[in-house]
């Protein structure tokens, strides 16, 4: 069983930016992939970003590309997304979620996630 705990979200202005936190504990192991994914109100759920378990690679949907930045810290089971320039467009709530298989080159939207944090809310206002 892992534990993922995000944190980091509140409330900005547009163009302002806010760093979430995925803190992992439990059985947990690096070696897995790790992809944020948002909510917001009245849509399903999307993928928004991800990395590999080296931090080598990494993935981002078209509407946050060169705006948001992943990254993690192996050494205390924790992984960042960095979010700059948000638009109201970005509000909703942000979870982060383990990948189902190990050692994973990049993980892709449609990768299989075994566990899931409690999510994290985000609010941009125009």
């Amino acid at each position: 069983q892992v534990q993922l705990v995000e944190s980091g979200g509140g409330l900005v202005q547009a163009g302002g930016s806010l760093k979430l936190s995925c803190a992992a504990s439990g059985r947990t192991s690096m070696s897995y992939g790790i992809g944020w994914h948002r909510q917001a109100p009245g849509k399903e759920r999307e993928f928004v970003a991800s990395i590999n378990w080296k931090g080598g690679n990494t993935y981002y949907i078209d509407s946050v590309k060169g705006r948001f930045t992943v990254s993690r810290d192996n050494a205390n089971n924790t992984v960042y997304l960095q979010m700059n320039s948000l638009r109201p467009e970005d509000t909703a709530i942000y979870y982060c979620a383990v990948t189902r298989v190990p050692n994973l080159n990049i993980v892709v939207p449609h990768a299989t996630f075994a566990y899931w944090g409690q999510g994290t809310q985000v609010t941009v206002s125009s």
